[in-house]
């Protein structure tokens, strides 16, 4: 009889140190008046670019159409190595501007002039893509900057209380999203994510604590952008708790009629669904 009042203690306690670890955060009333814009929104990734890049990706052009069409917007910012915060996705230069060197080694003024897949299309600064946006609403991922998280989450909340309308912060870095709760509770925020073997470039115990949102108890997210694949029990078990449900990166070979509910973020690409479902 001991051993099942034990076993039951146990499976009680490991429940309870899952629902710590991968509970959402309490939202405040301007980031629940912000998650109002995004429900039911379709959000073009990296604006609404084309598969071929003859539209590129985080281009000024890609953010026009993506506004004509009256979607929402998804883009990327990190840091050039002088601090300006700029729109681009990758760490490296390569797959995007032909060019091996990382993003941070180059000065605004040389990251300025190179083109974006071979179009007259360049990188833009962050100032200058919220200008073409005006008020269109945009999810805008923070990269992760290592020792410069702290700048780069000052630098882009200093430009979006100023410039920015409608808008929300997540990163894949829960240090980041955890800086917003602490220094923005007022900021609606979230964690991105995706099932532990489709992550790269970190450790193994990084992938499983990340795919697994077990660390959610360091940001305590408003949201969760998790991507359009089977979801992990922990994840299931951090949506029963209703945070804000994104989902990311839908594509036309998709059914999206699988991801639509009126309370739903859903980021998409290569095709154009209607603004709203």
């Amino acid at each position: 009889m001991i051993y099942i009042f034990i076993a039951i203690g146990s499976v009680i306690l490991l429940t309870a140190a899952a629902i710590f670890c991968v509970a959402p955060g309490k939202i405040s009333p301007e980031a629940k008046k912000t998650a109002e814009i995004f429900k039911g929104l379709n959000c073009a990734h990296r604006g609404l670019h084309t598969e071929d890049q003859h539209i590129p990706e985080n281009s000024i052009s890609a953010f026009k159409a993506a506004r004509e069409g009256e979607y929402g917007v998804e883009l990327d910012v990190q840091l050039s190595k002088d601090g300006k915060v700029i729109v681009f996705h990758d760490n490296d230069l390569k797959r995007v501007c032909g060019i091996d060197a990382q993003v941070n080694s180059k000065d605004w003024e040389e990251l300025s002039e190179l083109p974006l897949f071979d179009t007259k299309e360049l990188i833009p600064l962050f100032t200058d893509v919220l200008d073409v946006l005006n008020d269109t609403p945009v999810i805008v991922e923070l990269k992760a900057a290592g020792k410069n998280n702290a700048r780069l989450c000052e630098e882009t909340l200093k430009i979006l209380r100023s410039q920015g309308k409608n808008w929300c912060v997540e990163s894949f870095d829960p240090r980041i999203v955890a800086w917003f709760k602490k220094n923005a509770p007022d900021v609606l925020r979230g964690q991105l994510s995706n099932p532990p073997g489709d992550m790269k470039g970190i450790s193994a115990v990084s992938k499983l604590l990340l795919g697994y949102v077990l660390l959610n108890f360091i940001s305590r997210p408003h949201f969760l952008a998790y991507s359009n694949s089977p979801h992990p029990l922990t994840v299931k078990l951090c949506r029963a708790m209703k945070p804000i449900n994104v989902i990311w990166t839908v594509h036309p070979a998709h059914d999206i009629k699988k991801c639509e509910n009126k309370n739903d973020t859903i980021i998409f690409e290569y095709y154009k669904p209607a603004p709203k479902f």
